[in-house]
């Protein structure tokens, strides 16, 4: 006896907000092709092992340099000097191996996406299911306006240069030989690392909460303290890198896409390596004062008001709507396979001539109905559950 079909697994159901409204930015995790409770912790265990290989390969490579330059080892061994890192504009080199640190983040996170939850990677950069470059370049342009303007009024207003305080960090152009050099290093990689603490703190953590918590408070709020402890600046500081934060995410919610965080985040660290370069600033000071929260604020809440304008008027969507998997149909069981249908007498000559034979050939004819009958009653209800 041929046994029944095995059972169809039923495909998982999705959420409310996946079939009516539509996933925001933070619930995109629920379009990907594996979506489990268990995905968020699963990339983020493979990305930072993927993270701790390249690691290891910048640092055989610094290893390298630092063996065949005696005197890049001594710049390479004071990065251990202590917490706080330091870029020393005067060495590309160590502007770049600093850089390329944050960097790795982006390629790390990306293929642990691919891998655990399956296709449909462009999902963890907006609800199109890919990077909008053109919204892209058009919040970095309003990122460019806004900071030129407010930078502008920054030097007018007393106080406008009160991060530095004893000028020691503060390297003149003029007496900085490797200016270009470090130029061209600033340009190419800047834009990559703020990409990748973007994807991270906005593109990560706000799917992985998003996963399991669907306010979008909740998305945007929780991340912001690991992000603050990444940037060591004082208290006044680092509730800047929480206005930043808070905005950043917000920005991504709204907009249904990392396009216009990415734009601020590159716009911000640019401009602050710029005036650095140029010798109106220190990157490296831990303590930017109250005039450079406010103007730090005022940059954000303008930027944030320009691309709220800009989106209303751009007819992109910020939600996804996911169409459900098709329900799978059970295959129809055969009557024999529930309930063998009756026997039918296999057809022999008769004896007794023609007669006999068409007798036979009647009694053959009636089971073959009765055997017709029993598939009709073992097809109806499947039929039922079907509908």
């Amino acid at each position: 006896m041929t046994p029944p079909p095995a059972p169809t697994s039923m495909p998982k159901p999705l959420p409310v907000d996946a079939i009516v409204g539509g996933l925001a930015f933070h619930r995109l995790g629920f379009a990907r092709r594996r979506r489990g409770w268990w995905t968020p912790l699963v990339t983020g265990l493979l990305a930072a092992a993927f993270y701790l290989v390249l690691t290891i390969v910048l640092g055989v490579a610094v290893g390298l340099l630092a063996f065949a330059d005696a005197s890049m080892a001594e710049r390479f061994l004071s990065l251990a000097g202590g917490p706080q890192v330091f870029f020393d504009l005067t060495d590309p080199v160590l502007v770049a191996v600093l850089l390329l640190s944050i960097v790795f983040l982006l390629p790390s996170y990306v293929l642990a996406s691919l891998i655990v939850q399956g296709g449909k990677l462009g999902f963890i950069s907006s609800a199109a299911g890919r990077l909008r470059w053109g919204w892209l370049l058009r919040t970095t342009g309003a990122a460019v306006v806004v900071a030129v303007v407010l930078s502008g009024l920054s030097f007018l207003l007393p106080g406008g240069a009160e991060g530095v305080t004893d000028g020691s960090g503060v390297v003149a152009p003029a007496e900085n030989p490797a200016l270009w050099t470090t130029l061209v290093v600033l340009l190419l990689l800047v834009p990559l690392q703020a990409a990748a603490e973007e994807y991270v703190f906005r593109g990560y953590l706000m799917q992985a909460v998003g996963r399991w918590l669907r306010h979008p408070a909740f998305a945007i709020l929780l991340p912001v303290p690991l992000f603050v402890l990444g940037h060591l600046y004082d208290p006044l500081g680092q509730v800047g890198v929480g206005v930043f934060a808070i905005a950043a995410g917000w920005l991504t919610w709204r907009t249904g896409g990392l396009e216009a965080a990415i734009a601020l985040h590159v716009v911000n660290n640019l401009l602050a390596f710029l005036l650095a370069l140029a010798g109106l600033s220190d990157v490296n000071a831990q303590s930017p004062g109250w005039m450079s929260l406010v103007f730090s604020t005022l940059l954000i809440g303008a930027y944030v008001a320009v691309v709220e304008w800009m989106f209303r008027r751009s007819g992109l969507g910020r939600t996804v709507i996911v169409t459900p998997a098709p329900v799978p149909v059970p295959p129809v069981a055969p009557a024999w396979a529930g309930a063998p249908a009756p026997a039918v007498p296999a057809y022999e000559p008769s004896a007794q001539g023609p007669a006999g034979d068409q007798a036979a050939e009647r009694d053959q004819a009636a089971a073959g109905d009765q055997a017709a009958g029993g598939d009709q009653a073992a097809e109806s209800p499947s039929a039922s559950r079907i509908v």
